[in-house]
């Protein structure tokens, strides 16, 4: 019985604790850490998430792929479900998602990757505001950690992908 109340859909508030919490990680995970000396999960290194990786990458290498994907689709990848999380904050319904058409495009030239990452960061500084202007409710929470246990794994993804892609 208390479990089932626990676990009620919508029953408690986000902490404020919890709440700023999850800003620092989707901060850490997009930007790299605040102070490298004291991170979370990326790489104590300035730029070691998502928009440094990219950063260091050149359009041929956000092209090369590796078992099947690329730089440049795992980028727009996370833009489109960043994309999905900001239209749920906004409407509280998903919008209809075609995951297949997310990996695209997977080969760019120069000035087509600086889109992709202009696009990728543009969507996370929407989901940051929205955050920022949202009363956070159960939902949301939800929501909002699956987007960045989302890009914490294709953080992971795309370090491996450069791997290969920088000896290649």
């Amino acid at each position: 019985m208390l479990l089932e109340k626990r676990f009620k859909r919508g029953e408690y508030e986000m902490s404020g604790a919890l709440q700023e919490a999850v800003m620092i990680m989707l901060k850490e995970g997009f930007e790299g850490p605040t102070n490298p000396q004291e991170t979370w999960f990326t790489n104590n290194k300035p730029d070691s998430g998502i928009f440094g990786a990219l950063k260091g990458a050149s359009h041929r290498e956000a092209s090369t792929s590796v078992n099947g994907t690329t730089l440049a689709g795992h980028a727009n990848h996370i833009r489109y479900h960043m994309w999905g999380t900001n239209e749920f904050i906004r409407s509280g319904t998903y919008p209809k998602m075609d995951w297949d058409k997310s990996w695209e495009p997977s080969s760019v030239g120069e000035s087509s990757w600086v889109e992709v990452q202009e696009q990728l960061r543009s969507e996370y500084m929407a989901l940051i505001s929205a955050l920022d202007a949202t009363e956070w409710n159960q939902a949301i929470a939800n929501e909002v950690m699956a987007s960045l246990s989302h890009s914490a794994y294709h953080l992971g993804a795309i370090r491996q992908i450069l791997k290969v892609a920088k000896t290649g």
